[in-house]
């Protein structure tokens, strides 16, 4: 298929943080190999700020309750091709509405569902970005390998008065927030790290995190700062930034201390990094990392890991080894190693 040099484009994807974090090197790609291009993004008004700031992006559309308003008003500016990178009954809608030229990843969701219930990975090696990456090919847009996108606002004004001075030369940026609780490392195991870190560290999660938070913090009130809650995402990124090590759950920030190039711990409950949502340097991929600084951590003893693509509100076992049998004196000596590390 063929298109003018300049053409207008509509991205799709709903949610959330991650999702779309790992969207932007189409983003990226597509306007700096295909500069004429004008890129329109469509995604829930909650995870406008993740993109607000992109500037690949021309302009943001924001999903509206009623689905056939957000197609009465996409329809006006007259789309010469859409990529779906959400891929779902909603987005079909969407694309019919539109009747134009469109382009969908392959979402693997047998291969998936094959890996949680019978433990058969047909999963490609890959980042999900090369599948992302799939819906551009035909237009010559090629991976340029510099791995995901994140955009601070300039608005955003958060400064070291919003950060205790204990931190302020460096700081271990623990993301203890899930959007399941079989996706989030348990309080106690957070506490065995913590206590093993000579570092300050820095809580970061949303409002729903911040009782675990003091949980946590209740270690030790001045080493460890609770600030789950009070920055919104745009500042909650400001502060992936500008710490010295990341520890996440596979969450939508983990995503963006990749996107910072942050040396990164990850933690693996009920998913695996085999589903392709792992941390994402631009050159890496399950069979051959070349990323030293991404450590993914995951029980793969359990007959049972991973049980799930999404998550439960609890472990369909009920016993939940695959976090609490974490080795978290291992993952100490990780975050001791990136510390001291020039980054």
């Amino acid at each position: 298929m063929r298109y003018l040099s300049a053409m207008k484009a509509l991205i799709i994807r709903f949610s959330s943080i991650g999702d779309i974090v790992l969207t932007t090197p189409v983003v990226r790609c597509l306007k700096l190999q295909r500069p004429d291009t004008e890129i329109h993004y469509l995604t829930k008004k909650t995870f406008g700020p993740v993109l607000e700031a992109n500037p690949y992006i021309h302009k943001l559309h924001f999903l509206e309750e009623d689905l056939n308003s957000t197609i009465d008003h996409l329809r006006t500016e007259h789309y010469d091709l859409i990529l779906d990178l959400h891929k779902n009954v909603r987005t079909l809608k969407v694309k019919r509405g539109l009747n134009v030229p469109a382009f969908s990843f392959p979402k693997k969701n047998v291969e998936k569902w094959l890996l949680v219930n019978f433990k058969m990975d047909l999963m490609p090696r890959e980042s999900i970005v090369e599948r992302y990456l799939e819906t551009v090919r035909h237009l010559g847009v090629r991976n340029d390998g510099k791995g995901l996108d994140y955009f601070i606002p300039n608005t955003v004004q958060v400064t070291n008065s919003d950060v205790p001075m204990s931190h302020w030369a460096g700081y271990v940026a623990c993301v203890i927030g899930g959007s399941y609780p079989t996706k989030k490392l348990p309080v106690e195991q957070w506490r065995r790290l913590i206590e093993d870190l000579p570092y300050p560290v820095m809580l970061i999660g949303g409002p729903e995190d911040r009782a675990e938070g003091e949980e946590i913090a209740a270690l030790d009130p001045v080493k460890i700062y609770n600030s789950c809650g009070k920055f919104s995402i745009n500042e909650s990124a400001w502060l992936i930034e500008k710490s010295k090590v990341v520890v996440s759950n596979d969450t939508g920030m983990m995503h963006v201390a990749a996107a910072f190039r942050k040396p990164l711990i990850s933690f693996w409950g009920n998913t695996a990094p085999e589903m392709g949502m792992f941390p994402y340097y631009g050159s890496n991929d399950l069979e051959k990392i070349i990323v030293p600084e991404s450590f993914m951590m995951e029980n793969k003893t359990l007959s049972c890991h991973p049980c799930s693509k999404l998550g439960y509100h609890r472990c369909p076992k009920k016993h939940f080894k695959c976090m609490r049998d974490l080795n978290m004196q291992m993952a100490a000596e990780a975050v001791k190693k990136f510390f001291g590390a020039k980054n």
